[in-house]
C-alpha cells in the first residue's frame, strides 16, 4: 500500500499543518476509495526490486538520470526491466535507470529548455506542479534547490512511475499525489510558484481552472501556464465539435491574445507570453517505451500542418504571470 507519510511530513514543515484534514479528505476520495484493478499487483511488482543506493543522480540536464549500469548485473537489469515494461506507456521523460534508456513518448526535456529561462528562480520556493504526469519536470526543478516541490496528478500509473524513480532518488524534497487540481484545499494561497502544463484544455471551465490556479499561489507568486492555442485575435477560441487531434477531452483552445484577456480577467498581472512552439515529432513520437499512436497518427497526412480533424496542429503557448 502507498502511504503518504513524506507528503504530510512536508506539509507540517512548510507551514501548511492547517490543510491535513482537507488534503486527507482528498486522498481518500480519489485514491483509497478508487483503486485502480491492477494495483495490488503493481505494488507487489515494485516492492520486489532490490534495494540499490545509486552511484549518481542526474537531474541538470535532458535524461534524468539515477544509477548506472555498471550497479547492476544481467539478471537485475532484467529484473529492473520487466517492472518498467508493466507501466507502460512511459509519456514524460527521458529518464535513465541504471543504464536503462527510458525514451519516452515525450521528450520533455525540449519543454523544460524552452520556459525554465522565463521563470523566477525556484531557490527556496515552495512549487505546485499541476498535471504532473509521472513527475518529470518535478525533478528538474530539484535542481534549482527548491524548499518543496508538490506534483499532482490523478493517474495511479503514472504514480507507480513516480514511485519507482522515487524507490532509487532517496528523500529529497518532493512530493506526489494522485490529485486534481479540483480536489485541492480552497484558497490555500500557499505556493510561491505554480505550474500547469497541459491541463486547461482538458477543463470544461477554463476560468474555473485558472481561478484554481490564482487560489494556490501566495500573494506575489507566480503561474507558469503552458496550453494549447491557436492562431488568431482576441476572442477567437476553437471549440472542438467532437475530438481534437483524436482527444475526446479537449474543450476551449484559444488565441493567445485571448489567454492572456483570461488571466487578466482571472486577476492576474504581469501576463507576458514567453514561448510560443509548434509541436513536431521530434519532441512527441512513438517509442518502445509508448507505443500506441503518437503525434504523427493525429496530423493530416497530406498537410501536416492540420490535425486529422483539420483543426490547427496542436501549437502551445508558456504565459507567466503574477498574483497580486
Amino acid at each position: 500500500m502507498i502511504d503518504f507519510k513524506n507528503f504530510y511530513k512536508q506539509l507540517n514543515q512548510n507551514g501548511l499543518a492547517n490543510f491535513e484534514a482537507s488534503f486527507s479528505t482528498a486522498i481518500d476520495r480519489q485514491f483509497h476509495q478508487r483503486y485502480h484493478g491492477e494495483l495490488s499487483h503493481w505494488l507487489a511488482s515494485i516492492n520486489r526490486l532490490p534495494q540499490i543506493i545509486p552511484d549518481q543522480i542526474v537531474l541538470n540536464e535532458d535524461y534524468v538520470t539515477i544509477g548506472s549500469e555498471q550497479q547492476i548485473d544481467a539478471s537485475i537489469h532484467k529484473q529492473i526491466m520487466d517492472c518498467l515494461k508493466l507501466f507502460h506507456p512511459w509519456r514524460k521523460g527521458p529518464f535513465k535507470l541504471f543504464g536503462i534508456d527510458l525514451d519516452t513518448e515525450w521528450r520533455s526535456n525540449m519543454k523544460w529548455q524552452r520556459i525554465s529561462p522565463h521563470i523566477q528562480s525556484l531557490k527556496g520556493r515552495k512549487v505546485l506542479d499541476i498535471g504532473c504526469g509521472n513527475g518529470y519536470h518535478c525533478w528538474r526543478m530539484l535542481d534549482h534547490s527548491p524548499r518543496w516541490v508538490l506534483g499532482i496528478d490523478p493517474s495511479q500509473k503514472f504514480m507507480m512511475q513516480f514511485v519507482i524513480i522515487r524507490r532509487y532518488a532517496g528523500d529529497l524534497p518532493l512530493s506526489f499525489l494522485p490529485l486534481r487540481s479540483e480536489d485541492l484545499p480552497s484558497a490555500m494561497a500557499a505556493f510561491d510558484t505554480v505550474f500547469s502544463m497541459g491541463v486547461l484544455y482538458h477543463r470544461k471551465s477554463p476560468f474555473e481552472h485558472l481561478e484554481e490556479l490564482k487560489q494556490c499561489l501566495a500573494p506575489g507568486g507566480e503561474l507558469v501556464l503552458e496550453t494549447l492555442v491557436i492562431d488568431g485575435g482576441a476572442h477567437e477560441v476553437l471549440v472542438p465539435t467532437d475530438r481534437y487531434a483524436q482527444m475526446r477531452n479537449v474543450w476551449f483552445i484559444p488565441s493567445c491574445e485571448t489567454l492572456k484577456i483570461w488571466l487578466e480577467r482571472v486577476g492576474f498581472t504581469q501576463v507576458k507570453l514567453v514561448d510560443l512552439n509548434r509541436t513536431t515529432e521530434e519532441e512527441q513520437r512513438r517509442t518502445a517505451w509508448m507505443q500506441f499512436h503518437s503525434l504523427k497518427d493525429y496530423l493530416d497526412p497530406a498537410n501536416p500542418s492540420l490535425t486529422v480533424e483539420g483543426y490547427q496542429s496542436p501549437t502551445r503557448a508558456t504565459f507567466v504571470a503574477q498574483r497580486p
